[in-house]
């Protein structure tokens, strides 16, 4: 699971790579083994020419030194990390690796955005990175590009589509699996099978008195035309 300070490097960093001009998707499987990149960018030059570069971020000093392969074989390879384990770790980066650091904004300048920010934090350059070629060739490693980047639109599909991709078994078992997790008698709004029924009971309420107004309405409309149509001619009465 992302921890939420690994979530906000990962939404900063998405930022900056599209403020660089960029096209950029997360966890991308390498080519030959060679790992999978947890950001992968790519980028068309003026001049014609690709540039892609690779992004591994780490919060700990922990997931610093995890065995989990490094998937540095981009043209820029980058850490992404935060100042205080940038400080901790900063003699082991190899030479030809980059540093950006994370900075969150505070409390003060996120209520003062004149409209709301995209991104949780800021990127600064700690350390350049040093242009390598390529390590892997660039044929296959579009198509895992194009494939992660498939992923990522099929999965924000099925996000807008929400619930009704998913059967009444389904929808019920998850209910119950929920509901497991134990019911406060002292506070029905924590309970969701008690904020169900409250929302269904009241657009139920909501559903008669509308329709109970609509005959209200059309009862009134044909009382006022009986009247008309029985009252006497005063004009047969002169």
């Amino acid at each position: 699971m992302k921890t939420k300070l690994t979530r906000q490097l990962e939404s900063t960093l998405y930022q900056y790579c599209l403020e660089q001009g960029a096209y950029v998707v997360e966890e991308v499987g390498m080519p030959d083994d060679r790992g999978i990149v947890d950001t992968l960018s790519y980028q068309q030059l003026p001049d014609g020419q690709v540039e892609w570069r690779c992004y591994e971020l780490k919060v700990t000093k922990s997931d610093f030194h995890s065995k989990a392969k490094l998937s540095f074989i981009g043209h820029y390879n980058y850490f992404v990390l935060p100042q205080t384990l940038y400080e901790q770790v900063q003699s082991e980066i190899p030479d030809h690796v980059g540093v950006l650091i994370y900075r969150a904004f505070d409390e003060q300048a996120v209520a003062l955005a004149p409209q709301p920010l995209r991104a949780p934090g800021f990127l600064t350059v700690a350390k350049k990175a040093q242009r390598q070629e390529l390590q892997v060739p660039e044929a296959p490693l579009i198509s895992h590009f194009i494939a992660s980047l498939f992923r990522e639109v099929d999965k924000a599909k099925r996000v807008k589509k929400g619930l009704q991709l998913y059967s009444d078994d389904q929808l019920f078992k998850e209910l119950r699996k929920r509901a497991r997790k134990g019911y406060d008698v002292y506070d029905p709004e924590a309970n969701l099978y008690d904020r169900f029924l409250d929302d269904t009971q009241n657009d139920a309420v909501t559903a008669l008195q509308t329709e109970l107004d609509a005959r209200n309405a059309e009862y009134q409309a044909l009382k006022l035309k009986y009247q008309r149509l029985t009252a006497p001619d005063l004009g047969d009465q002169l």
